[in-house]
């Protein structure tokens, strides 16, 4: 049971007693960013919604933590994990990445929302970044997302689900998909499944990745018209 704002949070009663606490059961945002930022801090791992599927966040400095999220969906370790801002600038300013025109452009019009932008990484000595030449950067249209990744910065963020398998649309699908138990579950209700659109930047002529909630037609036209 979580006590947040002087009332205790909504708590769902799964067979693995894990704290879920429904948004819309919330009293005070802040407070529940505060509580999920100690937990982060403490190698935990949080099940959110985003604006389009749940997602499993991280610290990036927690070993402990990327490697619960490895054994969470059953994923290959060898496949990295994309990165969640609170906003472009943030992204420009505490990343060591290739910043470019394309990657400016459609980071001003479409963040935040739907877009995961694959960006190439310059020399730099990050060190949970080691070994990477390119990395996926996103900024979910979700306010809770937002002001925690703007409170503790840059963090890990990747679809909760099975390795190979679909993203399930609500918590109880989600939680039920995971090899093992998230530290907080947050609800936020049905979602709608659709993915991001996935555009490479850091190629000499930007490339969409994977079809998504934005039109490619979108994504050219804000590149080269826009």
């Amino acid at each position: 049971m979580i006590f947040i704002n002087g009332k205790w949070g909504i708590i769902l009663d799964y067979e693995n007693n894990n704290d879920c606490i429904s948004l819309e059961k919330i009293a005070d945002l802040d407070k529940l960013v505060n509580y999920s930022a100690e937990l982060l801090y403490d190698n935990g791992v949080i099940l959110t919604p985003t604006d389009t599927v749940y997602g499993l966040i991280c610290l990036p400095t927690s070993n402990i933590a990327i490697n619960k999220i490895f054994e969470m969906k059953g994923r290959p370790v060898n496949r990295h994990l994309p990165i969640i801002v609170a906003d472009w600038q943030q992204a420009e300013s505490e990343l060591p990445i290739a910043w470019n025109q394309p990657a400016r452009k459609l980071a001003e019009k479409f963040w935040p929302g739907a877009l995961t932008l694959a960006c190439g990484i310059i020399e730099n000595d990050v060190k949970w970044l080691a070994g990477r030449v390119e990395v996926g950067i996103r900024v979910p249209d979700h306010i809770y997302i937002q002001k925690l990744a703007r409170k503790m910065g840059p963090l890990f963020m990747t679809s909760a689900n099975r390795h190979g398998e679909d993203t399930p649309h609500t918590i109880e699908g989600a939680l039920g998909s995971l090899v093992i138990a998230p530290s907080l579950a947050i609800d936020g209700g049905l979602l709608s499944g659709a993915p991001s659109t996935l555009v490479n930047v850091n190629l000499p002529k930007p490339k969409v990745e994977r079809v998504g909630t934005i039109p490619e037609s979108e994504i050219e036209r804000v590149i080269y018209h826009g």
